[in-house]
């Protein structure tokens, strides 16, 4: 699966519609990337692997998470993530997005 048919991207602002948490994206999986025992112990929901899973940084906390496309809207807020790591990944917030440190591939 192409990265292209990942609703979000790398630096995009989230809100997590089943936690009620905002976050960052750091990484982007086309496909569910984790172990069969994590995803029967924490995946209760059962989402799809085979659609796009992102690396979040939780606003708030130092916690990162690994979440399914279909628990995640656009967060329209503006506002920064407070979160330990945020300056690893990223320079800079502008327009509603971070600005990745590092360029992909």
């Amino acid at each position: 699966m192409p990265f292209s048919s990942a609703k979000f991207g790398v630096g995009q602002l989230i809100h997590h519609k089943r936690f009620d948490y905002r976050g960052v994206i750091i990484d982007v999986d086309p496909q569910f990337n984790g172990s069969d025992t994590w995803y029967e112990r924490a995946a209760r929901s059962r989402p799809p692997k085979d659609r796009p899973w992102y690396h979040v940084l939780v606003d708030g906390s130092d916690m990162q998470t690994y979440v399914a496309e279909r628990n995640l809207e656009p967060d329209e807020s503006d506002e920064p993530i407070r979160h330990p790591d945020v300056e690893v990944y990223f320079s800079d917030l502008a327009d509603g997005s971070y600005i990745s440190r590092s360029k992909c591939n």
